[in-house]
Formats: structure tokens, C-alpha cells, sequence
């Protein structure tokens, strides 16, 4: 059995005190004694990650597991699989590389919950860095790809034929439904929503904007959703439109589109099919347009407390929320008969400790080796 002790942020607020843990959460109690400078909240949770140090989700073979291994070094202690579009041959391997790590969590890796069907249901005029390899969805096809890995997160653009009918069939698998990478107008939106979609892919990009004549999908998002994807990076979103966001959406929560370049030196990578080049802390394809990120979930708190928001609020939005979005009561919260997914920080907020299901997850960065998977 372990014990912390800090400022503990549980369900009901804070709490100066200890918690006991083995793989899930024992005992939780009061002790004025606690070290109150010590900060210790849920395990952040990321429903958007394409890769990390230096691999690709879409490269197969045991790449998630190198990606799980690189984001728990920065508290993420659960997390979707994220594909690209691509030829689908190269969607079907993805998954086949996804399925082994959901199945079992790879030692000092965060828990893959499953998989975000990012592409390749989009349309080709909001591709934003997806390649022009969209499809049609269809419920076989989404029945094929669900086969191979449990999709929990689809994509989908709902203006696209066939695609709004298409909804409550995959609410009904027990599939949330995002609004992404879309052309759609204000109405598209709402109607999606009406038919059991759940959300949005990284709002405000990859979608209509806001017009006060034409509103679009980030007019629905923002009039309608209680639930939508952001990347706080302080790139891809102006912290003002971040704002409008949180005012506006009860339950906003963050992710970090996160790709190969993520915790990697300025150079080329892979994002999916295509090349990437990080630099200053961006990432973008050649022509200059942001193509995912370089953020990480501890990095995306510390951006939402410089925002201005309190830090039990950044936390419930990297946590607890995406467990509520995916229907989780045992994640994103610090209760007793919870996982003990937990991440310890310092007054700066800067990770002191990170555990993954009760397993404490080494913060040094992954060894070269560890960085190329067989595919």
C-alpha cells in the first residue's frame, strides 16, 4: 500500500491530507498535517494523441505502446489511440497495432482506452493536415475498423451524404460522435447534435467559423454542445476565442493532438502519410499550417492556469471531464474504489510523481531504442 500526502483535490474539493493506494484508491483522510505546498489531482486523460517521441500512431506494430510510455511521463494516465486519414490498408494496420496495447497496458504506459477514428470520414474542403484520402462513412465500414479496436471517438464531418442518418447508429455502438473537419453550416451542426452526436474535434479548427450571418459549426458548438474537444497549446486557439469557449460550453476539455514530434528536438516527422516539421515548439506541414502539436497534458494545465483559470478547474477539464465524456465513474476523479490514476506537483505545478493504476511511471524521457518500434 503507498501513501501522498498534499493538497488533495477530490469530487468535493480540496482536501490537505493523505491518500492510500494500491491499484485503486483505499483510504482518502483529512490531516491538517499534509504538506499543503504539495499538489495531488486525477491523472490527466487525453482523447486526441497521434504520437509521441519520435513515432506515429499510424506506423502500426507496437508504436502505441511507445506513445503511451511517452505521454505518462507527463501525467497522462489514460488516453485514445488517434488515427489519420490514410489508404485503408495503412487504417486497418493502426488498428491491428492498437488492439494489443488496449488489450493490456504496457508496463509504465498510460492506459489505452481505445481508439479516436479521427479520419477518414471528413470533408476534403476542411482537411486542415489530414491528406486527401476522405471516405464516406458507412455503418459496415465503421463496423470493420470497430472490429479490429474498440472505436470509442469518431470524426466526422455531418454535412457529408449519408453521414447524419449514420449518428444514432453509432451512439447506439456506444460510439461519441465528434463534429470535425467539416464544411457544414450552423444547421448541419444542429442537426448532428440532434441525432446523437457528442461533440467536436478541436474546436475552432478544422470547421466553419463563427459569422454572426453565417455561424457554422463553431456557432453550434458554442450555442448547443456540452462537450468539446480543445487544444490549449496558446497556438492552435487565440486565449480570447479560448475564453468564449469556456463561458459557453459547460464541459469543455482539453487535448493535446499530439504527434511524433511531441517531446522530440526541432526536425522532421511523420504524421500519418506525411511529413512534419517541428519548430519553436510548433508543428506544421511544409506549407506552414499547424499540423497537430508538440503538447503535452502537464504542459496544457500549467497554459489553462496562466489563462487564468483556478487549478481545480484546469484539472477537472484534462480529467474529470473526458472520464464523463467516455461514461468513466472510476477515472478523472480521487475517490476510494477509483483507479489511481495520479499525477503529484510542486508549486509551480512542474510533475514530482505520476501512477498509472497504482503503478509509479519513471519521469525520465524515454531511451532512443524506445523511440523505434518495430512496424
Amino acid at each position: 500500500m503507498n501513501e501522498l500526502a498534499g493538497r488533495i483535490l477530490t469530487p468535493e474539493g480540496w482536501v490537505t491530507g493523505r491518500l492510500r493506494h494500491d491499484a485503486r484508491i483505499q483510504h482518502l483522510e483529512a490531516d491538517a498535517g499534509a504538506p499543503a505546498q504539495r499538489y495531488i489531482l486525477p491523472g490527466f486523460i487525453d482523447l486526441h494523441v497521434h504520437g509521441a517521441a519520435g513515432v506515429d500512431i499510424m506506423q502500426g506494430g507496437s508504436a502505441a505502446v511507445t506513445v503511451a510510455r511517452a505521454h505518462a511521463r507527463h501525467g497522462t494516465t489514460a488516453m485514445l489511440g488517434t488515427t489519420m486519414t490514410a489508404h485503408e490498408p495503412e487504417i486497418l494496420r493502426a488498428l491491428r497495432g492498437l488492439a494489443p496495447a488496449i488489450a493490456e497496458r504496457a508496463p509504465d504506459g498510460a492506459r489505452l482506452l481505445g481508439v479516436h477514428l479521427e479520419g477518414p470520414f471528413l470533408s476534403h474542403k476542411r482537411l486542415g493536415a489530414q491528406p486527401p484520402l476522405v471516405l464516406q462513412a458507412t455503418l459496415a465500414k465503421v463496423q470493420q475498423f470497430h472490429a479490429l479496436a474498440p472505436i470509442k471517438v469518431l470524426t466526422l464531418a455531418p454535412e457529408i451524404e449519408g453521414h447524419l442518418a449514420l449518428i444514432p447508429l453509432l451512439a447506439a455502438m456506444d460510439i461519441r460522435v465528434q463534429l470535425g473537419h467539416s464544411a457544414g453550416s450552423y444547421e448541419d451542426g444542429v442537426a448532428a447534435l440532434r441525432a446523437g452526436a457528442a461533440g467536436f474535434t478541436h474546436l475552432f479548427n478544422g470547421m466553419t467559423a463563427l459569422n454572426h450571418y453565417e455561424p457554422g459549426i463553431v456557432g453550434a458548438a458554442l450555442a448547443h454542445a456540452e462537450y468539446a474537444e480543445l487544444i490549449p497549446d496558446l497556438q492552435h486557439v487565440h486565449p480570447g476565442a479560448m475564453r468564449v469557449a469556456l463561458r459557453a460550453i459547460p464541459k469543455l476539455f482539453c487535448i493535446t493532438d499530439a504527434t511524433a514530434a511531441t517531446g522530440m528536438p526541432d526536425g522532421e516527422y511523420a504524421l500519418g502519410p506525411q511529413r512534419v516539421y517541428k519548430c519553436l515548439g510548433c508543428v506544421r506541414l511544409a506549407g506552414g499550417s499547424l499540423a497537430g502539436s508538440a503538447l503535452t497534458m502537464d504542459q496544457a494545465l500549467r497554459n489553462l492556469v496562466e489563462l487564468g483559470l483556478d487549478l481545480d478547474d484546469a484539472s477537472r477539464r484534462l480529467s474529470q471531464f473526458p472520464a464523463d465524456y467516455l461514461g468513466l465513474a472510476d477515472r478523472g476523479r480521487l475517490r476510494p474504489g477509483a483507479w489511481a490514476d495520479l499525477v503529484v506537483l510542486d508549486e509551480a505545478l512542474q510533475l514530482q510523481q505520476v501512477f498509472v493504476e497504482g503503478q509509479a511511471i519513471p519521469l525520465t524521457p524515454l531511451s532512443f531504442s524506445a523511440r523505434n518500434p518495430a512496424t
